[in-house]
């Protein structure tokens, strides 16, 4: 085998190496985030039976598979999915300044948790045109260090990415921050003339509701979406 096949195998074993470490860690943080939530959740519910028995709020966690899981409350539901790839971020993105990734690129290969919020409706009454919305996203390395990157409330955190270890503590403040995030977020009336005019077809299909587009800033923009 000549010298530049060796290279170029060195090279793919230890890539691949790497993206399975990567890999390995964002799974085991997903698996702690899904446990702490199926905890957490058994506490809400406890805690609002005994503080609030006349409310009629209903919370449950749906554990969709090895890659999702689903927090649903009051109108609400928090849909976590972990990504099957590894990414890199580009080189112009905030994160590569840092002196934790300057001193080992091989930091900045992540894997990626996603959070979306939807209308706990959307999903009840399959409205498929409806719309959810990303609220934040946890990367998380090989060093098993992360940060999010997300609206307000859930934080943009470059600075702790060099110490900031996934762990329960870290779970659980996510899961709070995402929820209440979601509660103060919203639904919105869409703007009158986006909804004005329906066809004679639309009024036959006994499921012409569905095709009206519902979300929580449907038309609007507003000062947390530029965050």
């Amino acid at each position: 085998m000549e010298a530049k096949d060796r290279e170029l195998c060195r090279y793919i074993v230890a890539k691949d190496g790497l993206k399975q470490k990567v890999a390995g860690n964002t799974a085991a943080a997903f698996t702690l985030l899904k446990d702490e939530a199926s905890s957490f959740f058994w506490e809400f519910e406890s805690l609002r039976q005994k503080e609030y028995p006349d409310s009629a709020l209903k919370v449950s966690f749906t554990d969709r598979g090895k890659m999702e899981f689903m927090l649903d409350f009051s109108s609400d539901v928090l849909l976590f999915s972990q990504h099957t790839n590894v990414f890199e971020f580009s080189r112009n993105h905030e994160v590569m300044k840092t002196p934790y990734i300057k001193e080992d690129k091989e930091r900045s290969y992540c894997g990626v948790i996603h959070i979306y919020n939807f209308l706990a409706d959307s999903l009840l009454y399959h409205r498929d045109n409806d719309l959810g919305y990303l609220i934040g996203r946890v990367f998380i390395n090989k060093d098993s260090h992360y940060f999010i990157e997300g609206k307000q409330e859930l934080g943009l955190i470059y600075t702790n990415f060099a110490h900031a270890e996934f762990n329960r503590e870290a779970a659980r403040l996510l899961l709070r921050s995402a929820m209440e995030y979601a509660a103060k977020f919203d639904l919105l009336t869409p703007p009158y003339d986006e909804i004005k005019e329906i066809t004679v077809g639309d009024v036959q299909d006994e499921w012409a509701y569905k095709k009206m587009r519902t979300a929580k800033r449907l038309g609007f923009q507003f000062k947390a979406d530029e965050q």
